[in-house]
């Protein structure tokens, strides 16, 4: 700021900005903007800023020690304190993988369905998260919403003609939507909700239908239907979470404001919207959907249909977030919380990301507001994101009224909204400056029956997030705030704001220790083993069939129901570094009859359409009577190259020992202690471990990772 517009603002209390006294050239005069606080205006009611713990995003959280596991919970959820998020969205478990790996069902099969057990309702992580956050903030929303489901639900009105895992991707997709639009699910997703009440005292606020595909509204009267009638009527129905631009209708996305107008005035216009279309001419659908979602509101210019609008109910950007949480994404928050509001009238925004707690060798890198993916050395990252949600969220608590006079662009380089208290006491202003060039001005005038008192004032910049700036002082009814480019700022009249810190330091991060091992004797029945992350079906812990101690079972047989558009990876799971490059992995597999086994190194990434990550793998196959060493093909690693191959025999059930070793480009595999291939490859030079199967019940033991 220069020192001329200090100098005049100085004796109408000047918001102090932090910057350094030095002399400028003679400026321009700075322009005074104009803003009314009129506590009479109307607005709709602020419900809230949330995350969105889904697509296994949240998975190595829950493996952190203490005191950094809480540290991390803290800021998330703590209300005055980080983010302090007021909802929380999980994702309902299908087994499938739904973006950065699977999330474990209730009921693996119809049997579990139907004879429910203590131990399907601990699966995961997602109850654990839900009760953490509902500890921290009593008030938060739960929400929940599937990406995918177990290939069972809807068995019973669509039956299956022969093996469903042999079934085109294009055949599937009719063939999914039908039996995932069923009765089964729908009492599947009413089994969830009331597992968490009845498992976990939790009570489930909200629901939606399936993550970003084509709705069906006969399906959401029936979902309604089925709530009600599970006693579950206080479950509100979110629809229909679909993403995308604006559309002419079969043409091409509108990407301008006046190509927008043109397709309005066209009559040819189709946006994730579109729902409220079918509400319009259906009462028992109004009545059955209670909030109008949908994701990405930024990519629809931050605008909704007029019949949304119109329709009575709240409008959410039910997913949203820039996947990334520097200060280019904290800016990119602080833009879409204030202009979805300023354009598209929503008035909750939920973010994707809740975290990054996942490898990084899985697909969206970087997609939460802080990151906590090395359990091992407990070391995390609060990035400037998380203040650019606590500016909202720390001045503004849900049932608080948006201003609609003073929620206005600034330009197209800046925003602002203003809120009100229920009782009208206090009343709180969030501005965005973050593409501005030069300093802002603005006066801001009260009326309405707002009271005159000091605003308490926090910016945020690149350089450093959440800082507290001296009172801005009143002069009668107004205040001329003074604001800097490149900023974040709330000013309010509450108090007990916070910049978060914890009792104890951060850890350093440090890599992944070698050696590693897991003969998973240590787990109950049906947990997912430490630092493991399923990419495809699902691992859990049990008994070996041989009676000899425990191991992890792979024990999904039929491809779920997938929500995205191609099918799911087959059954792997990973762990450890990307970072790793030479070294020894290997793994006791039991031989399935009717499928193989296989364990993996140097799996650098995980394409979600992959059938295996892009690494190395070692396969055991008894229905071929062979055994291979195999990369994927191309990137998307659909089909697997062999590299080398030859005979094997086994009986039945009988247990091998594979191994994989890395030093430099030779690659050397081994069964039983017996080497069979020795090769010089550099297709893949680093990344994490694993092993799988292939669509059928297979059991793992004794897993080691050592340094070469």
């Amino acid at each position: 700021m220069n020192m001329a517009l200090m100098s005049a603002t100085a004796a109408v209390g000047l918001v102090c900005t932090g910057a350094r006294a030095e002399t400028p050239a003679a400026p321009a005069a700075t322009p005074v903007m104009q803003i009314v606080l009129d506590g009479k205006d109307r607005g709709r009611v602020f419900e809230g800023l949330g995350g969105l713990s889904a697509g296994a995003s949240t998975r190595l959280l829950i493996e952190y020690p203490e005191p950094q596991r809480s540290q991390v919970l803290d800021y998330l959820f703590k209300p005055k304190f980080g983010a302090g998020f007021q909802h929380l969205k999980v994702e309902i478990g299908g087994d499938i993988n739904s973006t950065s790996g699977t999330e474990p069902g209730i009921a693996r099969t119809r049997e579990e369905f139907d004879n429910p057990k203590p131990e399907y309702f601990n699966r995961g992580y997602e109850w654990w998260l839900l009760k953490e956050a509902r500890k921290r903030n009593p008030a938060i929303f739960l929400d929940v919403l599937q990406w995918g489901a177990p290939d069972w639900i809807g068995e019973r009105e669509h039956p299956d003609k022969g093996d469903p895992n042999l079934l085109p991707w294009k055949e599937r997709m009719p063939r999914n939507r039908a039996k995932f639009y069923s009765q089964d699910n729908a009492e599947f997703i009413a089994a969830f909700i009331n597992g968490a009440r009845t498992y976990h005292g939790l009570e489930i606020n909200y629901c939606g239908i399936w993550n970003e595909m084509a709705y069906d509204a006969e399906w959401i009267k029936v979902l309604r239907r089925t709530l009600d009638a599970k006693r579950l009527k206080r479950v509100q129905i979110v629809a229909a979470d679909q993403t995308g631009r604006w559309w002419h209708k079969g043409k091409k996305p509108v990407y301008t404001a006046q190509e927008v107008a043109e397709a309005i005035e066209a009559g040819a216009l189709s946006t994730p919207w579109d729902v409220t279309l079918d509400m319009s001419k259906d009462k028992e659908l109004m009545d059955a959907v209670s909030v109008i979602g949908v994701h990405y509101v930024g990519l629809q210019l931050h605008r909704s249909r007029e019949e949304a609008q119109q329709a009575g109910k709240p409008l959410w950007s039910s997913e949203d977030g820039p996947w990334r949480g520097d200060w280019r994404g904290a800016k990119t928050l602080a833009k879409m919380f204030n202009r979805n509001y300023i354009g598209a009238k929503t008035t909750k925004t939920i973010i994707w990301s809740l975290i990054t707690s996942y490898y990084d060798n899985l697909p969206i890198r970087c997609s939460g507001p802080m990151k906590a993916q090395t359990p091992w050395s407990g070391f995390y990252e609060v990035q400037p994101a998380i203040w650019a949600i606590a500016h909202t969220t720390q001045f503004a608590e849900p049932g608080w009224q948006y201003l609609d006079g003073a929620c206005k662009l600034i330009g197209t380089n800046a925003s602002w909204v203003a809120l009100k208290s229920p009782d009208g006491s206090d009343y709180s202003l969030i501005v965005e400056t973050v593409d501005a060039s030069a300093p802002l001005e603005v006066r801001v005038r009260l009326a309405g029956g707002l009271v005159a008192r000091p605003l308490h004032a926090w910016r945020s910049a690149e350089s450093n997030q959440f800082e507290q700036l001296a009172d801005v002082a009143p002069v009668g009814d107004e205040y001329l705030l003074a604001l800097e480019p490149g900023s974040i700022y709330s000013f309010t009249t509450t108090t007990g704001q916070k910049k978060g810190a914890p009792d104890t330091p951060i850890p350093p991060s440090t890599p992944f220790p070698l050696p590693y091992a897991d003969d998973f004797e240590g787990y109950a029945a049906n947990q997912t083993p430490r630092l493991f992350s399923d990419q495809g079906g699902a691992f859990e812990t049990a008994q070996r069939a041989d009676g000899k101690g425990k191991c992890l079972k792979q024990i999904i047989t039929r491809r779920g129901i997938d929500w995205s558009g191609h099918p799911s990876p087959a059954p792997y799971t990973v762990m450890g570094s990307r970072a790793w490059r030479d070294y020894e992995v290997a793994c006791d597999v039991s031989l399935d009859p009717k499928g193989y086994a296989t364990i993996g190194g140097r799996i650098v990434n995980a394409p979600q359409s992959a059938n295996f990550g892009s690494g190395y793998w070692l396969q055991l196959d008894a229905a071929a009577g062979e055994w291979r060493l195999a990369i994927p093909k191309a990137k998307q690693g659909e089909t697997l190259t062999v590299l080398k191959s030859g005979p094997f025999m086994g009986a039945p059930g009988s247990w091998h020992r594979l191994k994989l070793r890395f030093a430099k480009k030779t690659i050397t595999a081994s069964i039983d202690g017996a080497e069979v291939a020795t090769l010089e490859d550099s297709t893949f030079t680093m990344g994490t471990a694993g092993f799988g199967s292939g669509w059928n019940v297979a059991e793992f033991d004794n897993f080691v990772v050592k340094p070469k």
